[in-house]
Order: structure tokens, then sequence, then C-alpha cells
């Protein structure tokens, strides 16, 4: 197992030397403002010998952002270069590893050529790329967001250390939002819709029952502060609902406690239950499908 741990953290060639590639051509707004400046091209190929990556994880391309986009590269041009790789199949043929929404919108607006950054990468690497790409978009949602994260630690083997420092971002940031995966799914549509906030959600994973609150929170349309409390309280519509006795006990949980659950639910993706008592404790784990208890099995397997 020491052996295969090693192997997964050897895949592609890291992290920070990806983020060096991918770095300057995620920002898909064509303004003369980017705050950095475009890595000069290698060239320009005709569009039509572009293809997009076939394991691009973002299915999703919002129509009038597109629109904008086309119409300001009609006016300016692309001033990002596309990176490329040769294509695995076709000759003189090249796939797209970032810039796939510049690409569609050039085809948009009419435009024939497309500068070009060309590098070499194996199928790992452009699936990282892809994924590192994705997560530096402004326009992601929080789930979006944290299920990058967790591609990059399952797939890739990098940690929250890592990606924080490569990424910009602070460790309790990438922990925080991957702690929003151990949420049932209905409470996650309801933050990919915006009808709830990362705040709120944080606040629903110590809730015994997330979902019930969730709908209460979107049809009250109550505050974070106001979610926090009746979690903690273990409420349903503003009442004691009988199981403020197990709440109580969350509650007594001292803050190292409850930051070793929050950490072992980010990296898990499942929600955590430390009880400890002197020396001694247990650790629940909580599933709701074989599906779920099958994916956790791998995932405890592979870190041992």
């Amino acid at each position: 197992m020491a052996e295969a741990r090693a192997e997964r953290r050897g895949l592609g060639r890291g992290l920070s030397a990806l983020m060096a590639d991918v770095g300057s051509t995620t920002a898909d707004a064509e303004t003369p403002s980017a705050p950095e400046a475009p890595r000069p091209a290698d060239r320009k190929v005709p569009i039509e010998r572009l293809h997009p990556n076939p394991d691009q994880p973002r299915r999703r391309f919002d129509g009038p952002a597109l629109a904008e986009l086309a119409e300001s590269i009609a006016a300016r041009g692309i001033i990002q270069p596309l990176i490329v790789r040769a294509h695995p199949e076709r000759p003189d043929h090249y796939e797209i590893v970032a810039g796939e929404r510049r690409w569609r919108a050039a085809q948009k607006a009419q435009v024939h050529h497309i500068p070009v950054i060309l590098r070499e990468f194996t199928d790992t690497e452009v699936l990282e790329v892809a994924i590192i790409e994705n997560i530096q978009r402004a326009d992601l949602n929080p789930v979006e967001e944290a299920h990058g994260y967790r591609q990059l630690i399952d797939k890739f083997g990098h940690t929250q250390e890592q990606m924080a420092e490569a990424l910009g971002k602070s460790r309790s940031h990438i922990a925080n939002l991957m702690r929003l995966l151990s949420l049932p799914q209905d409470v996650l549509e309801h933050l990919k819709e915006g009808r709830l906030t990362a705040g709120h959600a944080r606040a629903l994973i110590t809730s015994e029952d997330p979902s019930a609150l969730a709908q209460m929170v979107v049809a009250k349309t109550l505050s974070v502060r106001d979610t926090e409390k009746l979690a903690k309280r273990g409420t349903r519509d503003g009442r004691d609902d009988g199981k403020a006795g197990r709440s109580s006990k969350t509650d007594e949980k001292d803050a190292d406690t409850r930051a070793l659950e929050a950490d072992l639910s980010a990296a898990l993706g499942y929600k955590v239950a430390i009880e400890h008592s002197g020396a001694a404790g247990k650790i629940s784990i909580r599933y709701k499908s074989l599906e779920e208890l099958d994916d956790l099995c791998g995932k405890l397997s592979a870190a041992r």
C-alpha cells in the first residue's frame, strides 16, 4: 500500500509545475486590464484544428457569459493564448488543455486562427490542468469548487497544504469548502442554485437533520446566524424537536475535537463524529447507501 500511495503522489509533474503553465491562461475575460501580462503564443493555428478535451470536467458553459466573451474577442482578439498539446490521434491537430471557453467564444466571433502555447502533457496531466483551471474560475459555485479540490486529492494525491500554496488559497478555505461535500445531495442542490450560501451550508453540517433544516432556511430566508442557532439547538420550525439532548452533547465537545471532526469530514467527504472520553473513544462515519460505503472503503484502503 505504501508503494501505491507513493505512486499516486508521483502522478504528473506536481501541482506547482502545472500551475506555472496554466496560471496565466485561466482568466477568460479578455480585457486589457488583466492582472498578468499574457504569455507570448508559440504559434497560431486554424480554429478547425483545435479540439476540446473529451475528459473536460466542466460540461456547462454559460450562454450570456460566452456571448459577452465572444464580443470582447471580436473587438480585441484573443489576448491570452490557449494551452494545447498535439492531438493523440490526429496529426497536425491539437487538443485543448486550457482555454475551451475562449475557443467556443472565438467560434461565435468568427475568428479563424487561434494563438496557442504548445506543451507536452500526459493524459493524467491534461485532466489535472483542467481541474485546476476550473477551480481558478471566479464563477464556480462552492460545490463545484469543492469537487475540484476533492478530485485533486483523490486522483492525484495532492494535500490541502500543497493546493493552498499553489493556488493561492488558505488551507482553511479549502478545508471549509470540502467539508460541505458531507452534506446530503438535496442540500448541495440548494447551494448550487444559490438558495443557500456557503455560510448557511457550513452551519447545517452540525445539524441532526440538514435536509429538513435547509428546507426551513430556504422557505423562511433565514440568516446564517439564525441557521447556526437552530443547528446548535437541534430544532425544527423554531421549536424543540426532542433532539436537544443529542445536540447538547455535540455542544459539549471541545474546539479541538470539533476541528478534528471537520478535517476528517473534509478528507473523506463523509460526515464524521468523534466521541472522546479520557484516553478512549470512537469515530463514527455516516454513509447513506451501499455505493457510498464502497467508496468509503476504497478511500480508507488507499490511505493505508
